[in-house]
């Protein structure tokens, strides 16, 4: 009978241990990895944050980089028009979302006007941009810019439609 007792006690004890299974205080069953507490930690004692996978951190940036909006441009002007502060202002915030995301501003321009012409306005286009980015928070440290003139158009017809396309700030992963 000694014996039977033993062995009950150390059932309960290995039950109440928790060596039946890998489970909870509650009786849940528990993954093999910890997970992410809204605190930021991993919940398992540790306190350390858990790290986002790599590809995870690759798919957000895409997808923070396809909602980019490019910025427009009349004929021979590189002031910023009401549409192109709203998509800056749309920009500065994917920013502001992905503070590790920096990004490169294409200046382009329509085939009128010389190369050297056209470099230089694509160049001010690109400042005008990231200046106003700038004066809405953005590190200048996380922008730079490069001119293009004419030599990428996105609309190659040789009309108004295409070449009101073609005046424009592009924004690329840098």
């Amino acid at each position: 009978m000694y014996k039977k007792v033993i062995l009950v006690a150390i059932l309960a004890l290995l039950v109440a241990a928790g060596c039946g299974g890998n489970k909870d205080r509650a009786g849940q069953e528990m993954t093999e990895s910890p997970t992410m507490q809204g605190d930021g930690t991993t919940g398992d004692g540790t306190g350390q944050a858990e790290r986002p996978d790599r590809g995870d951190v690759e798919r957000r940036l895409m997808d923070a980089m396809n909602r980019m909006q490019t910025v427009y441009f009349d004929f021979d002007k590189y002031n910023l028009r009401d549409d192109a502060k709203r998509a800056l202002e749309n920009n500065a915030d994917i920013m502001r979302e992905n503070p590790e995301l920096n990004v490169k501003i294409e200046g382009h321009c329509d085939e009128r006007g010389t190369n050297e012409y056209n470099l230089a306005l694509g160049e001010k286009r690109a400042k005008a941009a990231r200046d106003y980015l700038t004066r809405l928070g953005i590190d200048a440290g996380r922008l730079s810019i490069i001119s293009y003139g004419e030599e990428r158009p996105v609309d190659p017809r040789h009309t108004e439609e295409a070449w009101s396309l073609n005046r424009r700030d592009e924004f690329v992963r840098n």
